[in-house]
């Protein structure tokens, strides 16, 4: 059968949260087999339960003040020691405020930072155990630390000093940053760009507790509209009546190889015996290292592709995923696929190298193009989440179209790199027909041209939101 690749089905073993089950979905019965997971080709369909996905723990944690108490939280942040927020942090109390991490109630404690540090996990106190693979933390500097000894919580302010939030039953502890650095990337090599931009020169201290948020998280950059929350996005997939959520992150412009993806996940989940799979596309909002293309222009490209008919709107759900960008590969794609159970995702596409980079010092990629979708289909709390990695996706030059990459007939395949894409838009040149829609094409040229007019001392026009 032509599919677009192995789909993973799992069911969590009560004897060990760690193992997984794999179900052949043709005689609907355990596999006995000594690896984890296999390759499935569903040609039957199988019924599977509708409804959207509990989020972990088996509530959304939601930390934003009612609007009746917002302003006594005002005058309570006023007069407690301050702790100013870091654009990257500002991010980080958005995610934990709107339950993205549930059920983290606020920035780790030492318990949590080392089970996430050692284990890619939490176990809750009812013995179940939920993924949470990169550490969400605050620092301090000594001085800092100082200022609010004695005390048992403190305001959260932002750059201009207006208060974001009160952090209760506070808890001060070491950051070892060389440990988390190594830990999260498997490397400590200089040029990572998360750990350079929010670790290195980040306090020698780390100050975890429970969050109050006084009012919800916005940028004002005319893309609020898109920053739904997990209970946002759970309220407009039941509205939709989705009895299946496939998400689908990218910090990428999206070409038609990413949308032929999308719509075959949708068509088999059809052949599953699936009513109405609703597409996630989910676009990584919070920070990302400096050539990426910004997150205004990217929602502006999104737009197009939605226009063009690239994707069908009717089945389809864009919103901004306000995480950070770690780059940190297999650790990091983890907490992708634990962020968008929470948003009520119950299947997860993942592709080559997810939330992988070019290695820092040395010419090759950090991390295996494959071990992302495997540790996935292994990875402690996930077990409720099926994984549906995919295959490469080239330019058919027969075809003149996107298509699964074909190794019988090698020749008529065309392998469009992000960097011979990024070289065509900044020359104002075209790809070859049918790999991305003209308007999002467009898009591109137009960002690439901004730069250049900056670089030329002209400033660029701003972009419509």
């Amino acid at each position: 059968m032509s599919s677009m690749s192995s789909l993973f089905m799992k069911t969590p073993s009560h004897a060990n949260p760690f193992q997984k089950t794999p179900i052949n979905l043709n005689n609907n019965k355990p596999i006995s087999t000594r690896v984890r997971t296999r390759v499935i080709q569903p040609r039957v369909k199988a019924r599977v339960r509708c409804g959207l996905i509990e989020p972990d723990g088996g509530k959304l944690v939601q930390l934003i003040v009612p609007e009746s108490e917002r302003d006594i939280k005002k005058r309570v942040a006023n007069d407690l020691p301050k702790v100013k927020l870091s654009r990257i942090d500002v991010e980080w109390v958005h995610v934990l405020s709107e339950g993205w991490a549930s059920p983290l109630t606020g920035f780790m404690r030492e318990s949590e930072f080392l089970q996430t540090l050692h284990f890619n996990s939490l176990r809750l106190g009812d013995g179940s155990v939920v993924n949470m693979s990169l550490p969400i933390v605050l620092d301090i500097d000594d001085l800092q630390k100082d200022r609010i000894s004695g005390s048992n919580s403190v305001a959260l302010i932002d750059s201009n000093d207006e208060p974001v939030a009160i952090l209760n039953n506070i808890e001060i502890y070491k950051h070892n940053k060389e440990e988390r650095i190594a830990r999260t990337w498997g490397t400590t090599a200089p040029g990572l760009p998360y750990a350079e931009e929010a670790i290195t020169g980040a306090g020698d201290w780390l100050i975890g507790g429970d969050l109050e948020v006084i009012q919800p998280i916005k940028y004002h950059d005319g893309l609020d509209r898109y920053r739904l929350s997990p209970s946002e996005l759970r309220e407009e997939f039941e509205k939709r009546n989705a009895d299946a959520v496939f998400a689908f992150q990218l910090r990428n412009p999206v070409h038609n190889g990413h949308a032929l993806l999308m719509t075959d996940t949708r068509r088999r989940l059809l052949e599953m015996g699936y009513k109405n799979p609703v597409l996630l596309l989910h676009p990584l909002g919070g920070f990302t290292k400096a050539d990426d293309v910004p997150l205004s222009w990217r929602m502006k490209q999104h737009e197009k592709v939605l226009e063009d008919g690239v994707l069908d709107p009717e089945n389809t759900v864009v919103s901004i995923f306000p995480s950070p960008m770690h780059y940190a590969g297999p650790t990091e794609v983890q907490w992708h696929a634990k962020a968008r159970i929470n948003a009520g995702a119950n299947f997860y596409i993942v592709g080559r190298d997810p939330a992988g980079m070019a290695h820092p010092v040395e010419k090759r990629d950090l991390y295996d193009a494959d071990h992302g979708k495997k540790v996935l289909s292994m990875a402690p709390g996930l077990e409720r989440l099926n994984i549906l990695p995919f295959k490469v996706a080239a330019y058919d030059k027969k075809q003149q179209k996107m298509e699964f990459f074909d190794p019988s007939r090698a020749q008529d395949f065309l392998f469009i790199s992000g960097t011979k894409m990024r070289t065509l838009a900044k020359n104002k040149e075209s790809p070859p027909d049918g790999f991305m829609c003209p308007g999002g094409w467009e898009v591109l040229v137009e960002y690439y041209d901004s730069l250049a007019a900056n670089d030329s001392g002209r400033v660029p026009q701003p972009i419509p939101a």
